[in-house]
This record gives C-alpha cells, sequence and structure tokens, in this order.
C-alpha cells in the first residue's frame, strides 16, 4: 500500500516546494486542500492518488497561467467523520484554505459541507457517493464531481437490462449505502421490465464467508448477481464466486461500486468477465492516457482510479472560476465561486465535456466495461473492454427527482 504523510506544498507557475503552513497569504494566492484517507479502507481510490492529481492539475493550470499562485495542503483524515471536521474547521478558519477536495467517504462529506456552507467555503467532492449530496443535502458551497450511488447503480442496471439481463439477485451490503444501491439498482431493473428474484444481506464489517448468499444466488436463477457492497467486501464476494463457478454457468456479475485498484489487487483471473460502471478508464482515449501517463510515475505504477482522476478535473475546472472571478472575488465568497462554476461548461481531457447542474451534480458520460480474461490483456493495466456509453443527461438521477431544494422548475 502507498502511503503519504501529513504535509503541504506550494505550487506556482509549475514548480513545487515543500512548505510549513503559515498564515496570512497574499492577494494573489489561492490555497486548496486535499482531506483524504492516506492508509485505510479508502486509500486507494483516494489517499496519495488524490494529493497526486491535484499537483497536476496545479502545475498544468499555472504553466498556463503563472500570474497564479496556488498553494496546497494535505491531510490524512483516516475514517473518522469528526477528523474531517476538525480539521475542516481549522483550514476554513485560520490556515486560509479556500477550497476543500475529495472526502472519500459519504458521511465525513455530508458533515464537512455544513461546515463549507457555514463557513462560506468552497467543497469539491470527489471522493463520495451518496447522492443525497445533490438531493436533500444539497448546497450552495459544494459541488459532487465523479458519481453517485445513483449513476453507479442505475447506469449498471439499465445497461446490462438493455444487454438482456432482465432477471436479477442482489448481494448487499447491510448499511446505507448498499441499501440506496440496491434501492436504485432495483428501480431501473422493474422500470424497464425486469425482475428482482432476490436480495440477501450481509452484515458490515465483518463478513468474509459468502458462500450462503452466492447459493442463494444461484439457486434463483437469475441471470444477473448484482453486487450493492464494495471494496474488500466486493473482492471477496467475487473471488469465492469464482471459486463457485457461477460465471462458469452463464450468471453475469455486476459491481455498482468497484475500481480498478480492487480488479487489479484480485487478479484478471478472479476477476474476468465482472461487468462494472465507471465514468473513467486510463486507457479509454489519448486525453485519459495522457493523464495516466503521467500520474503512473508518481505512483509506482499504479493507474488512477476515477475518483483520483476525478480530483485533476474538479482543481481544473476550480482554478479556471478563480481566473474568471479574479482571486480576491473568489477567495471573498465561496458561494458566488461555486455559483459561477455552474455557469462554465466542464471540458477536460479526463471526461470530456459536461456541465454542473442547479443542484450541484457535475455530469458526463457513463461506461459499462468488462474485465477482460487475462489472454486478452497485452499490457500491464490493460483491464477492461468497453460494452457501452449511458449518457451524461442520462447517467444521473433527474433533478426534478433528487429532492434538492435549489433546483427550479
Amino acid at each position: 500500500m502507498i502511503r503519504l504523510p501529513r504535509r503541504a506544498a506550494i505550487l506556482g507557475g509549475g514548480a513545487a516546494m515543500a512548505l510549513r503552513p503559515r498564515k496570512g497569504l497574499g492577494a494573489q494566492a489561492i490555497r486548496l486542500g486535499i482531506l483524504t484517507d492516506m492508509s485505510g479502507p479508502y486509500s486507494e481510490d483516494a489517499g496519495l492518488g488524490s494529493v497526486v492529481a491535484a499537483k497536476l492539475a496545479i502545475t498544468d493550470f499555472t504553466r498556463e497561467h503563472p500570474e497564479l499562485t496556488v498553494e496546497l495542503m494535505t491531510a490524512d483524515a483516516g475514517t473518522k467523520t469528526d477528523t474531517y471536521v476538525s480539521l475542516a474547521g481549522a483550514w476554513y478558519d485560520r490556515e486560509g484554505v479556500d477550497a476543500i477536495f475529495d472526502i472519500p467517504f459519504s458521511a465525513g462529506a455530508l458533515a464537512v459541507r455544513t461546515i463549507a456552507e457555514q463557513r462560506n467555503k468552497v467543497l469539491m467532492l470527489t471522493g463520495p457517493a451518496t447522492s443525497d449530496l445533490t438531493g436533500k443535502a444539497c448546497g450552495p458551497n459544494h459541488v459532487h464531481w465523479v458519481y453517485d450511488s445513483w449513476s453507479f447503480a442505475s447506469s449498471t442496471a439499465r445497461a446490462m437490462m438493455q444487454r438482456g439481463g432482465d432477471s436479477w439477485f442482489f448481494i448487499q451490503a447491510d448499511y446505507a449505502m448498499g441499501n440506496a444501491l440496491t434501492t436504485d439498482a432495483r428501480a431501473m431493473v422493474e422500470k424497464m421490465g425486469g425482475k428482482v428474484l432476490g436480495v440477501a444481506r450481509h452484515p458490515v464489517p465483518g463478513t468474509t464467508d459468502f458462500s450462503s448468499f452466492l447459493l442463494q444466488a444461484q439457486a434463483s436463477g437469475a441471470k444477473v448477481l448484482g453486487l450493492t457492497n464494495a471494496g474488500a467486501d466486493a473482492g471477496n464476494t467475487i473471488k469465492q464466486a469464482a471459486e463457485f463457478g457461477l460465471t462458469g454457468s452463464g450468471m453475469k456479475i455486476a459491481a455498482t461500486l468497484f475500481h480498478i485498484p480492487q480488479v487489479h489487487a484480485i487478479g484478471l483471473p478472479v476477476a474476468k468477465g465482472l461487468v462494472l460502471t465507471d465514468c473513467y478508464y486510463w486507457d479509454m482515449n489519448d486525453g485519459t492516457r495522457g493523464f495516466a501517463k503521467r500520474y503512473a510515475p508518481e505512483m509506482k505504477g499504479f493507474m488512477p482510479a476515477s475518483t483520483q482522476a476525478g480530483v485533476y478535473s474538479a482543481t481544473m475546472h476550480y482554478l479556471k472560476t478563480v481566473l474568471a472571478m479574479g482571486i480576491d472575488a473568489a477567495r471573498a465568497d465561496g458561494r458566488a465561486t461555486v455559483a459561477t462554476m455552474k455557469t462554465i461548461p466542464t471540458d477536460d481531457p479526463i471526461f470530456g465535456k459536461g456541465r454542473i447542474r442547479q443542484d450541484g451534480r457535475k455530469i458526463h458520460d457513463m461506461y459499462l466495461f468488462e474485465v477482460k480474461d487475462p489472454a486478452e490483456s497485452k499490457y500491464p493495466w490493460d483491464y477492461y473492454r468497453h460494452l457501452a456509453t449511458t449518457p451524461a443527461e442520462q447517467a444521473f438521477r433527474p433533478e426534478s427527482e433528487g429532492g434538492c431544494p435549489m433546483v427550479k422548475a
């Protein structure tokens, strides 16, 4: 596992150097912060990779705009919500941080969004999954950038249904996020005329033996096994499904929250045939490859997850907005900065063209991938085959259905 100690860095004009946090920033400096998990369960999809992505974005932007100085602070906040709240408050109040990025889990994001609104600062959420952040918990000071539970579950279900996967069995992590993923996927399956033949819920944390759940799935006769768990739980489920021969019997496994670092961890012999949805794959096109090939040397050869690529994308758009508004204006009013961000179309080599909606949801295409057989993989990290694309306007929950009070008819 790659780890990074707590530290801060200053970048401007393409150069980088370490610094100690200081007070009293000059008018021509903008200060960003990465609050993340450096060594815990979210570190593979965030952590050091988020810091590297932010540095690459700052370097690229300041190379073109050397008049802008950007300072970057980072902290390992682990997995405790109270730590994220404490650090975010201190950064906004005493360290002059203008915008915080990442927050790799939903509970932390929901708590820090309140801090950002109270301080009238900017929060760019690239790590959490809950769609409540653009629903009942939407707000004028944050943007939800990469994906959410609705986009993952609904896009996966829609794409699989279109490919004939009209009967499903779910293995679900028995907590709020697992329930949200199952609910959203189930709604799409049933909307498109499919059937859900069963749901097996497992405790979180502590479940390591998924055999009883897999036997239920096999007995159901479903064409698709939908995994509405994540991380190590999803990885163990996939490993044990391979041992049971589920995929060999014709059942497709569709993961709703699974990233390329987890595919790498379990290996192609186990993951082959797995179907998953994501909004970024490093080998999709010249733009995605260009970013990944600069990122990987800083990460011991690891390719970026979509969350880490999202930090690059979100940082670039934020800095474009700062330049458009003027540094002083952007630093003075986070709410106005987010409002301005929504008026500027998004466009970068990571996600292509998109936009930020009234509810704070950044939208772009989502992709259905299938993990390759080892014999098909021609070079390191050549893991995915692109099966289908869900267009941006279909990939995320309609604004009218989210319950965000900021959305105007």
